[in-house]
């Protein structure tokens, strides 16, 4: 599928890993920007607010079933990679 392919960055090509990438992107849109209401941008938010809220989710200390078995399996390096590409996108 085009959408879940690995370009650019290292960063990036985290970022577009298929057991990940697509999940993420899918929910909060191609380049952060969610086209769905329900759904926040992450495109430009601040790093540490990012790296909290994805360590929460995987930690299941904020509970939300969708986002807590994407990150179930993230490291704090894969949290602290995600947070500083999101944060780096312009909104």
């Amino acid at each position: 599928m085009a959408f879940c392919r690995e370009v650019g960055t290292p960063v990036q090509q985290f970022v577009t890993r298929s057991d990940l990438g697509c999940g993420l992107r899918g929910l909060h849109g191609e380049a952060g920007v969610s086209a769905n209401s329900l759904w926040p941008n992450l495109a430009g938010q601040k790093r540490d607010y990012l790296a909290k809220q994805l360590k929460a989710f995987r930690d299941q200390d904020r509970v939300d079933p969708m986002m807590n078995a994407i990150v179930q399996s993230l490291s704090d390096a894969d949290i602290e990679a995600l947070a500083a590409y999101y944060s780096s996108l312009k909104p």
